[in-house]
């Protein structure tokens, strides 16, 4: 099965973070600060790298690097 950004229902930000589910429950993380997608809020444990598609990250490409790892 491959995903796309249909499959990611997005949760909102809180605290700048902003917050995507997958429908199976999967969540990820994403602060405008950091340059890849976390498997928890605080950013700490980082799980994919982002390859912006400008110098600096956005909403746009923190979901395009969810779906891209979901597809590996």
């Amino acid at each position: 099965m491959k995903y796309s950004l249909g499959d990611l229902v997005y949760q909102g930000e809180t605290s700048g973070v902003h917050n995507w589910d997958t429908l199976s429950g999967t969540s990820f993380y994403w602060h405008p600060d950091w340059l890849h997608i976390a498997e928890n809020m605080t950013g700490h444990t980082p799980a994919i790298p982002m390859e912006p598609s400008d110098n600096k990250p956005t909403k746009d490409d923190a979901a395009a690097a969810i779906v891209k790892h979901l597809n590996k």
